[in-house]
């Protein structure tokens, strides 16, 4: 696992008064807060692959397109399901619908429906297996993610490196200003999620379905990046 930390810092020292606030006998304004932010950045392989496979039919009535789907994904679901594995490989259905097709008169001329399923999990060699062999449906896209233990450690060390961050940094300005060290006044946490470089691409494989048949898919995950940003204010003393 790679590590960098990046550090935000800024702002503002808050010194004096407010002339607004004196004038209208109001309370004063903070006096020697000073306001900034740190962040720390983890680098870690994407470890999860989604899949998701689709099939497109059109017929001149819903139902006939309905029945066609969901032959289409009983198929599928039978192939799958005989390789799940939880966590390695999950399989859920995805989206189902129905919509009308219009003629050049406005009235509906035919009717056309989209049914996935979506293979998940860790074990990329037997989701891409899996894919290649049903015959029903069409992978119409690829991604990888982050699976929750993957981002959850890396969410607490890029977190550990943003408050270490924060507090060298919070002294190292204080010291800066003349003031012996500081108290904390407030904090907030937050991270998110990045994908560095080119994001994980969406294949259409309709045409070339046949291709795939019986043999994995070649696929290769990247990295994502998780970042934990700890941002608030000190007051200096």
């Amino acid at each position: 696992m790679k590590n960098a930390v990046k550090i935000i810092a800024a702002a503002a020292l808050l010194v004096g008064a407010s002339a607004g606030f004196a004038q209208n006998g109001g309370a004063s304004a903070p006096q020697n807060v000073l306001q900034l932010s740190a962040a720390g950045t983890v680098e870690t392989q994407q470890d999860l692959l989604v899949v998701t496979l689709a099939a497109t039919k059109e017929a001149p009535d819903a139902a006939a397109v309905q029945t066609q789907l969901k032959q289409a994904l009983d198929a599928a679901l039978a192939e799958a399901r005989r390789q799940a594995q939880p966590q390695q490989m999950d399989v859920r259905t995805g989206a189902f619908s129905l919509y009308p097709r219009h003629g050049k008169d406005g009235k509906i001329a035919g009717w056309q429906g989209r049914a996935e399923l979506v293979l998940e999990g860790r074990d990329f060699q037997r989701i891409t297996g899996t894919a290649g062999k049903v015959q029903s449906m069409a992978i119409s896209q690829i991604a990888f993610d982050l699976s929750r233990e993957a981002r959850a450690k890396a969410e607490t060390e890029a977190q550990s490196q943003a408050i270490e961050a924060f507090k060298a940094r919070a002294t190292e300005l204080a010291r800066g200003f003349g003031f012996g060290g500081y108290t904390l006044r407030e904090v907030a946490v937050n991270s998110n999620e990045m994908f560095p470089g080119p994001r994980p691409r969406v294949m259409a494989m309709k045409a070339e379905a046949a291709s795939f048949a019986d043999a994995p898919v070649p696929v290769e995950a990247g990295k994502a990046q998780v970042v934990v940003t700890v941002s608030g204010s000190v007051q200096l003393r």
